[in-house]
């Protein structure tokens, strides 16, 4: 079944990430994994840019129909494979809305996380980074880590958004653990977050599609004094 499916991914590009997770979650482990190199600027290149003018990743490709975008990629699957693997949304309408909240919520974490610290730290020269600059961003990642925090006390499930798995956590997931392997000292300051983190990242599917450069580099300190 997954044999016709064809996803074009970076490692550690989180929302390739969601798109891994799903896909296992989905029992669709069979699929085509082109794993392209960014450094090399495989994204760029003509197979992938027939498929995606944007030349980005997550790109998805399952017989004739092409999906580009995490979300739509995480969608398209669950809705094609409803009643298969884990049901990534739930019929409950109240449960549906808070599983999709949570869910586009999500693009705080990463606007802050990498939009903000990430991307100012790689492409700012260390003797041109502005500290105030660079506090502001840290403690916009730090507010928006205690929202989640908060999120977490108000049920008393596993999960982001209750009991089961979700579209949610796979979503979630490789955000917190973006900010993991950036040193941010998740434990001592979002114990919640910290417990997810352990307890997702010993589920099957995040362990089959975690980032395979993140087993062999060294984890950067962007995030330490978060």
């Amino acid at each position: 079944m997954a044999s016709d499916m064809t996803l074009y991914w970076g490692s550690g590009s989180a929302p390739s990430w969601r798109a891994m997770i799903c896909l296992e979650e989905k029992g669709l482990s069979g699929y085509n994994s082109k794993l392209l190199s960014f450094g090399n600027k495989e994204h760029k290149s003509d197979e992938v840019l027939k498929l995606n003018p944007r030349g980005q990743v997550p790109t998805f490709k399952h017989g004739d129909v092409v999906v580009n975008e995490s979300l739509a990629i995480s969608l398209y699957l669950e809705n094609t494979f409803k009643n298969q693997g884990t049901k990534l949304l739930p019929d409950d309408p109240a449960q549906l809305a808070l599983v999709l909240w949570r869910t586009m919520e999500v693009d705080n974490i990463r606007d802050k996380a990498i939009g903000g610290i990430f991307i100012y730290t790689i492409r700012t020269k260390p003797e041109d980074r502005d500290e105030a600059v660079l506090k502001e961003k840290k403690k916009a990642v730090a507010e928006e880590l205690k929202m989640w925090e908060g999120y977490l006390a108000q049920h008393d499930g596993p999960f982001i958004a209750g009991k089961d798995f979700t579209l949610a956590d796979a979503s979630l997931f490789p955000m917190i653990a973006f900010v993991v392997r950036n040193q941010l000292p998740l434990k001592e300051r979002f114990p919640r977050l910290a417990s997810y983190y352990e307890r997702l990242k010993e589920r099957p599917s995040v362990k089959t599609s975690w980032p395979p450069h993140w087993l062999t580099t060294p984890d950067p300190d962007l995030m330490k004094d978060v």
